[in-house]
């Protein structure tokens, strides 16, 4: 049985190779989740050059791209993530 204080955040982060803005946007996602979500999310990171057949499963476009999974709905924020406030705003961590 899950509690509300419990919630698992599922987190998937579409880039496209190691370029500058993939590596910063996971490093700011890493450190968003750190300090807001401890013990509570779980970061999928896929690469669309190794993989990709798995953008049309959430429409992506454009990378990096962030989708929340879980709790739903779902949620994608596009670029590198370094607007902090815009990031937790937009996946609902902080409310708007």
């Amino acid at each position: 049985m899950t509690t509300e204080n419990e919630k698992k955040w599922e987190l998937r982060l579409y880039i496209a190779g190691h370029t500058e803005k993939s590596v910063t946007a996971l490093n700011n996602l890493r450190r968003y989740c750190e300090e807001h979500l401890k013990g509570q999310y779980k970061i999928e990171v896929i690469d669309l050059l190794r993989k990709p057949q798995l953008a049309e499963g959430d429409q992506i476009l454009a990378t990096p791209t962030l989708v929340r999974k879980v709790p739903e709905p779902i949620r994608k924020i596009i670029g590198d993530l370094s607007n902090e406030e815009k990031v937790l705003v937009g996946l609902n961590i902080i409310p708007a």
